[in-house]
């Protein structure tokens, strides 16, 4: 059981992971494992030492990428990228075009020389940053109309803030049908992570105090959010 104290009360954020197997047309989404995120001091949003949440998430979406690639199953990848003009409030600049921060970590490198759809996303919901603002249509969508796929896993960080963003919306899709077959979210939460940032990181990034952010406890909210919501929180995937 995981508990949360608000108020003098405890609130319980367990999810209660299920282990499920695919069975069905199925494709991978992995959401921003990128240097300025996952990169020990790359950026201002990327841990500033060695994190087991984040490095556990590596390695999971590595093996899972592996075991989709080697069955030709379709992956789709999100990859934050902003202009320096935009960086995106009320966060600190991350992932700017052209420092590095928005280059995909070493362990997936190989994935961009691979068949996976890449899509660089100027925005938190990765949803929204898949319309083309010229034509407004959505090759997330065109992908999942493409491959058939049924079911969706769904990996990568942040667990409540881009993940959280992007099933939410795509739940609401499906629900409205725009984004058939799809019919199902699993979010593989070993292979999920989000950033600490406590009283001294914000001092020193000049934020607003609002912005301190526990990992562990955002996680949890995050997970619990997306399970309320429909989404299916796995802690293994079997084929």
């Amino acid at each position: 059981m995981i508990y949360f104290n608000y108020m003098g009360n405890a609130i319980d954020f367990s999810t209660n992971p299920v282990s499920f197997e695919i069975n069905e047309r199925c494709g991978l989404l992995i959401i921003d494992e990128v240097n300025g995120f996952c990169k020990v001091g790359a950026g201002n949003l990327a841990p500033l030492k060695a994190n087991l949440q984040v490095e556990n998430m590596i390695k999971e979406t590595a093996n899972l990428a592996k075991l989709f690639n080697d069955k030709s199953m379709p992956i789709a990848l999100f990859l934050d990228n902003h202009e320096d003009d935009r960086p995106e409030h009320p966060f600190p600049p991350h992932c700017i075009k052209g420092t590095g921060e928005e280059k995909i970590i070493t362990e997936l490198e190989w994935l961009i020389d691979s068949d996976a759809l890449k899509i660089k996303k100027d925005c938190i919901n990765g949803f929204i940053g898949s319309i083309d603002p010229i034509n407004n249509e959505n090759v997330f969508i065109n992908w999942i109309k493409k491959y058939q796929i049924r079911t969706l896993i769904v990996t990568g960080i942040c667990t409540d803030i881009c993940v959280l963003d992007f099933v939410l919306t795509c739940m609401s899709a499906i629900n409205h049908q725009i984004i058939n077959p799809l019919n199902k979210v699993v979010v593989y939460s070993e292979a999920c992570s989000t950033y600490h940032m406590d009283a001294n990181d914000i001092q020193r990034l000049k934020l607003d105090e609002s912005m301190i952010h526990d990992q562990e406890t955002y996680h949890n909210i995050g997970l619990k959010i997306m399970q309320m919501r429909g989404a299916i929180i796995a802690n293994k995937i079997k084929f």
